[in-house]
C-alpha cells in the first residue's frame, strides 16, 4: 500500500513542504488535532479555534512524536516538517478523502437523526465478533472529526464503522464524499435541526445524501418503521429493520429484563434467533437489528451477532444506568430531541419503582419548538411515569403541557441551579431517575448531587 508522507500530503492538498529535504518520506501514521492525543508518527493538524489556536502548540506536538504538522501560517522553530496549507480544515478533509480511498476494506457509515452513537457502538460490538473494527470514537462525527477517524486506519483493521453528523444541508454531501460507505445504516427520519431543515422532507433530502456517493453494489439499512424511510428508494440495495412485521429484519418477543438488558428474538428471511442485550431501554432494539443486519450481511454468523451483542457498553451520557446506592440513576443528558424523549420516557415508563423524569430543552427545533415542547410534555402525562421536572426556556412548555394533558403534577426551575437546590426535597430512596436535555443545557452538572444524595 501507498505510504502516508509529508511529501505525499503536499502533494494531495497541494500545500508547500516545508522543513529538512531527508523528512520528505518519513511515514506519517494516524492524525490528531490535540497536542496531549498525538502519538508517535502522527500528523498534527493546527486548527484555529474561538479560544485557541492549534498553532501554538506544534512545538509540544513535536516533542510528543508527530512526524509533520499541517498549518496555515509559518511555524516559528519547528522541530520537524510541516506542510502549509490555506485551509487546514479544508486539506483534512482532502487527505481523508484520498486515505479513504486507499483501502478496499468494508466501511460501515451510521447516519440518522437518533440513536447514531448508539447504532455506531452496537454495529462496532457486533462486527467486532469476527474483524478487527475501528470505530468513530465518542462522538467525532463532523468534517473534522470524521477525517481523523479515518487516518487511524491501518492493515490491522479489517473493517470501519464511522458516524456521520449533519446539522445544515451540504454537510452530508461533504461527508459522504470521505466516508464512501459500503453499507449505510440510516436510524431515523427525527425532529432534529429543524432550524436549518425546516420539516421532515427537509430531515430526509439532507441525511439521505449519502446514498449518491456509495456505489451501486452498496448496501442501505433503514428504519422500516419509519414511515419516511419505509417508502425511500436510494437507488441501491435495501434493506429495512424494526417492529413491523414486513422488516426484513425484525424483533419479536421484546422483553426488557430489568434496568441491565433487554432480550427479544431476530427473525429474518434467515430464520429465526434469541439475543440479549446488556444494556437498558426496550428503545435500543433498533441498534441492534440495525447492527445484525450489518452484520449479516458481512457474512456473520448467528452466534457471532449474539456474541457481539452480548458485549455491546454503552457510552457516556447515553441511557447509561447505575445504581447511586441511594437511587437508580439514568444519565442520558448527552442530547435531545421529541423522537429520543419519547423512547426514553417510554422505556422508564416500563422499570419498577417510583420513576421520575428530569427534562431539559431540546434545542434546533426553530419555529416548532414550543409546538414540540408542549407535545412531550402531553406525551409524559399519559406515559405511566410517576412525577415530571423540567428546567429551562423552553421546558417551561413541557411543565405546561404536561398540566394541560391533566396527568402529573410536575415541577418546574428555570435555571440548573435552582433544580440543583431543591433536588434533595424532590428524590427519594429508591427512586428511578432519568435525566435528559440537549447537550447545550449541561444537564451533566446535575449529575455529582444526583449522585451523592
Amino acid at each position: 500500500m501507498e505510504r502516508l508522507t509529508p511529501q505525499k500530503i503536499s502533494e494531495i492538498t497541494g500545500g508547500e513542504y516545508v522543513g529538512d529535504d531527508n523528512a520528505r518520506g518519513v511515514l506519517v501514521t494516524g492524525a490528531a488535532r490535540d497536542d496531549r492525543e498525538v502519538k508517535p508518527g502522527n500528523l498534527f493538524v493546527c486548527i484555529r479555534g474561538a479560544r485557541v489556536d492549534g498553532h501554538d502548540f506544534s512545538g509540544r506536538a513535536y516533542l510528543a512524536g508527530a512526524a509533520c504538522c499541517l498549518a496555515e501560517r509559518a511555524l516559528r522553530d519547528a522541530q520537524g516538517p510541516y506542510v502549509l496549507v490555506g485551509s487546514t480544515l479544508e486539506a483534512i478533509k482532502t487527505i481523508g478523502k484520498y486515505y479513504r480511498s486507499m483501502f478496499a476494506k468494508p466501511v460501515v457509515g451510521i447516519a440518522g437523526s437518533v440513536g447514531k452513537t448508539t447504532t455506531k457502538e452496537m454495529a462496532s460490538s457486533v462486527l467486532g465478533a469476527k474483524f478487527n473494527v475501528l470505530k468513530t470514537p465518542e462522538n467525532l462525527n463532523n468534517e473534522l472529526g470524521v477525517p481523523l477517524t479515518l487516518l487511524s486506519l491501518d492493515e490491522r483493521h479489517e473493517a470501519a464503522v464511522i458516524e456521520m453528523g449533519v446539522s445544515e444541508f451540504g454537510e452530508m454531501e461533504r461527508l459522504a464524499e470521505i466516508v464512501r460507505p459500503d453499507i449505510c445504516i440510516m436510524t431515523k427520519i427525527g425532529y432534529s435541526h429543524l432550524d436549518a431543515f425546516g420539516d421532515l422532507e427537509g430531515v430526509l433530502r439532507a441525511k439521505s445524501a449519502v446514498f449518491s456517493f456509495m456505489k451501486p453494489d452498496s448496501l442501505a439499512i433503514v428504519n422500516g418503521d419509519d414511515e419516511l424511510l419505509r417508502g425511500f428508494d436510494p437507488g441501491i440495495r435495501k434493506l429495512t429493520f424494526g417492529l413491523g412485521p414486513n422488516n426484513s429484519f425484525r424483533a419479536e418477543n421484546v422483553l426488557a429484563e430489568s434496568i441491565d438488558a433487554v432480550s427479544f428474538d431476530i427473525v429474518s428471511d434467515t430464520g429465526r434467533f434469541h439475543v440479549r442485550a446488556p444494556a437498558y431501554g426496550a428503545h435500543l432494539t433498533m441498534a441492534a437489528l440495525a447492527a445484525a443486519a450489518a452484520g449479516r450481511t458481512l457474512g456473520l454468523t448467528n452466534d457471532e451477532i449474539r456474541r457481539g451483542l452480548l458485549n455491546y457498553e454503552p457510552v457516556g451520557g447515553r441511557a447509561n444506568v447505575r445504581n447511586t446506592g441511594y437511587i437508580t440513576l439514568i444519565d442520558d443528558c448527552y442530547n435531545a430531541n421529541p423522537n429520543s424523549v419519547m423512547a426514553a420516557l417510554t422505556s422508564l415508563a416500563k422499570l419498577p419503582g417510583k420513576r421520575i423524569a428530569i427534562l431539559g430543552d431540546m434545542l434546533g427545533l426553530g419555529e416548532m419548538a414550543e409546538q414540540m415542547h408542549r407535545e412531550i410534555g402531553e406525551f409524559a402525562a399519559r406515559s405511566g411515569i410517576d412525577s415530571l421536572i423540567c428546567c429551562g426556556d423552553s421546558a417551561v412548555y413541557i411543565y405546561e403541557g404536561c398540566i394541560s394533558a391533566d396527568g402529573l403534577d410536575p415541577w418546574y426551575f428555570r435555571t440548573t441551579a435552582e433544580l440543583t437546590a431543591a433536588l434533595p426535597e424532590l428524590i427519594k430512596k429508591d427512586d428511578v431517575v432519568l435525566v435528559k436535555a440537549s447537550h447545550d443545557m449541561k444537564f451533566t452538572e446535575l449529575m455529582p448531587t444526583l449522585s451523592e444524595l
